[in-house]
């Protein structure tokens, strides 16, 4: 099997660049290899992972460097990274995590095989520092019907192992500015608009995600943005408002209490 597609990352200033240079060679040596990576520097970054971006450069014609002059978030990068890519078949790959060898051969093999998905991605692995030592599993519902169901309450799609259709991402503007959850956002706008989906039960990628993930998903600000995702999906009629005072209320406390019972609440029940 070959199929073209693009890998799409950002990476900022605080990233580590043993980190990036883990996530980009598992990209760049998929079992299906792509032929396009870019990469997009959200602002400024440092000597240390210029250097790691620079090996990069001189070794694969496939990378395109993007430099962005100040940070302004996730969303915002990945758009301006879009722009770059030269395939219709997308991948995302954040700048510390690691994907499995035949993480893209599985998951082209859905576009090949299922024209009518628009968005593809899989059972993510969890570790902290080693990665032989699985924390936990975070798998999703496999078909169209069960990820709308579920998108009603959660985020339907792990964003670091996701695949999409340019074209579907397009069509509906992109990525936009939502604090720490500008993915869910887009899913649910493509759902709405007619995108299907789907999720590979086979684990794709192991995600770094130690105590520190679970503290940014605290505090007021994050309270609010999640707050609102649930306003937009009620005033679109995605979900009902018996659903959503469930989800907003059971957030909104989920971002107040200590760090150790929200890491326990979104492994169980909450992850978005």
């Amino acid at each position: 099997m070959k199929e073209n597609y693009s890998v799409l990352m950002s990476v900022y200033y605080r990233e580590k660049p043993e980190y990036l240079r883990e996530s980009m060679e598992s990209m760049l040596n998929q079992s299906v290899k792509p032929d396009d990576l870019v990469l997009v520097c959200d602002g400024p970054l440092n000597e240390p992972l210029d250097e790691v971006i620079a090996s990069f450069t001189e070794a694969y014609k496939e990378l395109t460097v993007v430099r962005l002059p100040e940070n302004k978030g996730l969303g915002n990068a990945l758009n301006e990274g879009m722009k770059y890519t030269r395939n219709e078949l997308i991948a995302r790959m954040d700048s510390d995590d690691i994907s499995r060898p035949d993480r893209c051969e599985k998951e082209l093999t859905i576009f090949q095989n299922n024209p009518d998905i628009d968005i593809v991605s899989g059972t993510i692995e969890e570790f902290d520092e080693d990665i032989s030592k699985i924390n936990s599993r975070r798998e999703l519902p496999e078909t169209n019907a069960e990820i709308l169901e579920f998108a009603k309450k959660r985020n339907p799609f792990n964003h670091p192992a996701v695949m999409f259709r340019k074209s579907a991402v397009e069509a509906v503007g992109g990525y936009e500015d939502f604090y720490l959850l500008e993915d869910y956002f887009l899913w649910i706008r493509m759902l709405l608009n007619g995108s299907r989906g789907y999720n590979i039960k086979d684990p794709l990628l192991y995600m770094r995600a130690g105590s520190d993930m679970y503290k940014r998903r605290s505090g007021k600000r994050y309270a609010k943005s999640q707050k609102r995702l649930f306003s937009y999906m009620l005033t679109k009629g995605f979900i009902n408002k018996n659903e959503y005072i469930a989800a907003a209320l059971t957030r909104t406390i989920a971002s107040l209490v200590p760090n150790n019972i929200r890491e326990k609440l979104y492994k169980r029940m909450l992850r978005a």
